[in-house]
Parts: C-alpha cells; sequence; structure tokens
C-alpha cells in the first residue's frame, strides 16, 4: 500500500470512499468533502444511524461491506479506526489495488493542515464548544468553517457549518492582521491520542482528568497526551483554556515550561482578564452571564453552568479570530450575543426530544443527553436541577465500558444526586474491550448508587432498558408535589442506546 497519509489540495473530481461512513465525524468529513467537489461513496453496517439523514441528505447512501465497493475509479479511502485494514473487505481490496487509506484522523489532519485551523479539545464540553463556536461564526464576518461531533441544530441540522466569506481573500483593517482565507474550526479527540494528526494555531482547552482508562491507564497519560498536543503548535500559538479546571491549568503549566512562547488565555471564574466570568441567574429557561471584555449581558438558552462555561470558551475563541483577522471584537459584540442566542444544543447534548402530557395531565419534557462520566453526569443533571427547578427529575443512565465504570464506579454512584429517580442497566460494551476480563456489572454500579445516594426507594435497576418502560410510564402519571408544579423531566443519559425508551415514552 501507498504510505501517503493526506488528501489532495483541490478535491475537485477526486473520488475518496469512506469506510464507516456513519460515523458522526465521517459523516462531517463526507459533507465537508462534498462540498469541497470531491465524487463520495461509503460503506457501513446496515442499522439506521441519525447520520444517515445527513449523507442523504447530500444524495448519498450508504453500501453494504464489499470488496465490490472498490471500483478503479477511487483514488483515496478514508475509514474508521472501528475498521482494520486486514479485516474490513472494503479496506482488504483497497489495500490490494494499492489506494492510499487514510484514518479518519489524518485525512482531517490532512484537510486542517490548508487552513488557519483550531482545534477544541477536552475530556468534557468539545461537541457544545465547538456548536456554539460555529452559532457565532456565523454571524461575523471571519472565513469560516466549522466541523462538530454531533448534528447542530443552529448549523440547519447538520455536522459542518460553512459560512460565505470561507475561501474569500479578506481586506485587512491593519497592516499587522494575516491574510486568512480559511479559518478551520474542529472538534479534535484525545482518544488514542487521534488529535495528534490535526494542525492547530489555536487550541480550546476545556478540561482534563481521567477517562479512557482502556488507552490511558492514569491520569498522567491522559494529561501527557494533550500537553503533546498543546506542543504541536507553532510559535506564539494560542491556548484557551478553563482556569476553573484542575487538569486543564495543571496540563498549561506543564506546556508553558516546555513552551513558553504559547500565550496561554484562561478563560470561566477563576480566570483574570477579558474572559473572566460573572455567571447572572436563570431566569425564563434562559442562562444569564458576562465576560469582562463586554459591557453587556449575555444569555444562552441552555441548562447548565458547564453550557455557560463552553459558550465563553466559544467566544473567547472567535474574539481571538476577530484579533487575528485584525478585526476589534469590541464591535462585534452584538453579533456574537446574537450567536449565542442562537444556539439550542446539538444531537444527544441536552436535547429536547419530545414532550407530552400524560393521561393524568402531568406535563412531560422527554430530554437525551452523551454524558457518560462522572464529571459531565453530575454538572449536567445540576444544571437540569437549576434550569428545570420546578420540575421532578427521572434519569434513565446507561454506563459505558467495562473499564471506565470500574475505575470511576464510586464517582458514578455519587453523580446523581440531583435527580429524584435514578434507572440503571447493564452496562453498554465496548467491542475494544472483553466482558469476560471484569467482575464489575451494571448491578454494581446499582448497589454502589444505592449506598452513596442513601435513597434505596430512589433508585432502580433493569438489565434490558426497555424492561423500564412500563415503570417508567407509571411514575410519569402519578400526582406530583406542589414543588413539582412545572411536571416532570425524563433523561437518558449515557454513550449506550438507552435513548431507545425515550422514543418509546413518547410514542
Amino acid at each position: 500500500m501507498t504510505e501517503q497519509k493526506s488528501l489532495p489540495e483541490n478535491l475537485k473530481g477526486i473520488h475518496v470512499h469512506f469506510v464507516g461512513i456513519k460515523g458522526t465525524g465521517m459523516a462531517a468529513l463526507v459533507e465537508i468533502l462534498f462540498h469541497n467537489g470531491a465524487i463520495i461513496t461509503g460503506s457501513d453496517v446496515s442499522e439506521r444511524f441519525y447520520t444517515d439523514e445527513i449523507i442523504e441528505k447530500l444524495g448519498l447512501k450508504a453500501l453494504n461491506f464489499s470488496e465490490e465497493n472498490i471500483t478503479d475509479d477511487i483514488q483515496y479511502v478514508v475509514y474508521s479506526s472501528a475498521y482494520k485494514l486486514d479485516k474490513n473487505p472494503d479496506l482488504i481490496a483497497a489495500v490490494k489495488k494499492n489506494i492510499p487509506c487514510l484514518l479518519y484522523t489524518e485525512a482531517l489532519g490532512s484537510y486542517s493542515s490548508r487552513a488557519y485551523s483550531c482545534g477544541i479539545c477536552g475530556v468534557h464540553g468539545k461537541t457544545s464548544t465547538t456548536g456554539i463556536t460555529g452559532t457565532i461564526l456565523k454571524e461575523l464576518p471571519l472565513p469560516a468553517q466549522i466541523l462538530a461531533g454531533s448534528i447542530i441544530k443552529s448549523f440547519g441540522d447538520t455536522c459542518t457549518l460553512t459560512n460565505t466569506e470561507f475561501g474569500k481573500k479578506a481586506a485587512l483593517d491593519n497592516k499587522n492582521a494575516k491574510a486568512v482565507e480559511k479559518m478551520f474550526v474542529a472538534e479534535t479527540c484525545e482518544y488514542q491520542r487521534h488529535f495528534m494528526s490535526f494542525c492547530p494555531q489555536k487550541i480550546i482547552l476545556t478540561s482534563v482528568e481521567p477517562d479512557h482508562q482502556d488507552y490511558y491507564p492514569t491520569y498522567e497519560d491522559i494529561r501527557q497526551a494533550f500537553i503533546e498536543y498543546i506542543c504541536k503548535l507553532p510559535e506564539n500559538g494560542q491556548v484557551i483554556y478553563c482556569a476553573d479546571d484542575k487538569g486543564a491549568v495543571d496540563t498549561v503549566n506543564i506546556a508553558s515550561k516546555m513552551r513558553p512562547d504559547i500565550q496561554m488565555i484562561p478563560y470561566g471564574e477563576k480566570a483574570s482578564g477579558s474572559y473572566h466570568l460573572v455567571f447572572g441567574k436563570v431566569e425564563n429557561e434562559q442562562n444569564k452571564f458576562k465576560i469582562d471584555l463586554f459591557d453587556k449581558e449575555l444569555y444562552l438558552s441552555m441548562p447548565g453552568k458547564h453550557e455557560v462555561m463552553d459558550a465563553v470558551a466559544a467566544t473567547a475563541l472567535c474574539c481571538e479570530l476577530l484579533k487575528t483577522a485584525g478585526k476589534n471584537p469590541l464591535e462585534y459584540v452584538e453579533n456574537i450575543a446574537k450567536g449565542l442566542g442562537n444556539f439550542t444544543g446539538g444531537k444527544r447534548r441536552s436535547e429536547i426530544v419530545g414532550r407530552f402530557k400524560t393521561s393524568t395531565g402531568n406535563d412531560v419534557i422527554v430530554l437525551d443527553d452523551y454524558g457518560h462520566h462522572p464529571t459531565a453526569v453530575k454538572t449536567t443533571l445540576d444544571g437540569f436541577r437549576e434550569f428545570y427547578s420546578g420540575r421532578k427529575i427521572i434519569v434513565d443512565f446507561m454506563s459505558h465500558t467495562y473499564s471506565r465504570t470500574q475505575a470511576l464506579l464510586k464517582d458514578f454512584a455519587a453523580s446523581f444526586g440531583s435527580a429524584d429517580i435514578v434507572i440503571l442497566h447493564k452496562i453498554y460494551s465496548s467491542a475494544r474491550e472483553n466482558a469476560a476480563d471484569f467482575k464489575i456489572t451494571g448491578k454494581t454500579l446499582y448497589e454502589e448508587t444505592v449506598k452513596a445516594l442513601n435513597k434505596p426507594d430512589s433508585v432502580f435497576y433493569y438489565e434490558e432498558i426497555l424492561d423500564a418502560k412500563d415503570f417508567v410510564i407509571e411514575k410519569l402519571n402519578e400526582k406530583l408535589d406542589e414543588k413539582y408544579k412545572d411536571g416532570y423531566l425524563f433523561v437518558t443519559m449515557g454513550a449506550g442506546d438507552n435513548w431507545k425508551i425515550g422514543k418509546e415514552i413518547l410514542k
């Protein structure tokens, strides 16, 4: 196989075949290459995913895996890390024909090298931060393109957004500005050091803490990966980091000793400078807040202080990009405020999937969230408790990976404090680990949660997801105390497939 690991700069008419085309990142890259004039085909499993809609909007259809997919006119193959060159029939055929095969991360990295690129990274908050950044950039006179790790409503229910200035040479406002034709912002993932293929000029670092224990056994291991990513920045590159996250501060402190030329820009409540955050109040299901750079109060129609923190990170990046283009951020405060106000979340990120009234008259909001790490679970549920203070919260959680559940068992058990009722299931396994290697089960998490919350009447276990359906319907029909005057909030949470029970309840 040819060792070429980059895509051509001019993609017009180039035939690229995607193996695992339904992956979220893959579907997003398909959008970008398609709009750059590439000819796209792709293959995947037959099960339908939400990304099928993205692919179909482009007039494409995922083929079943087969060596026959690899026709003689295919010039490049991009493949998901879920598939192996010596196991997948499409990839085996591509290798035989000496077609250059690039991992998704390599293809994304290759694309990023041809633009002024910004990588958004961290254990939590990547997708929301990327989505908010793109929604703000939609309102700014910058040549921007954005790739998020999920469907973003304000992008037009797609994973990518390209504004009208992208690829155009803008007139410079001052001689110190850079003539940038393409600003590319992408969500970049730490798992297996995937982000090391990306070529950033600026980085947002939201958080660093133990995760992906199958690949990073210790905190120091995962922290080292983020340090190496920061050190990829060019001279005088920028890291916009969360001053409220101990791991992010720790990582930046070490990286700054290795690379004193890099500008470390803090944001958050503990930050000093332009992006110091002052929380306002939650009013009419809106989070009000201010940053030191602007006099204006800003708002976000998303629950939770963690979402506000992501909004400040996104605002900081957009302001720094304006400065790069020689523009004064203070002249664009209304544009930024409009972008923040237009953000309404992404797929599986505090996503309201439906609302209905029960036969007993209770109002129910059904919400789905991808939170699958104890910190994300806790901060998200705390946010819901504040945002939906007049609702009784039932959370249905499915833990993802045995290694993560085992390593963070007590943290998981203690993370559900803001919920009124907790429903747990078996662990949603990963193809990269063998369940037989672990003693832990979903029942273990249930038992620990009962102990941690000390509310045995509020924690329930159903091995299979849909076994809990009748129980949930019964609970949603119960008469509510006066303090829950607004009704119920039913939350499906996790990286598993327990979102299905939310869909069933809505039926």
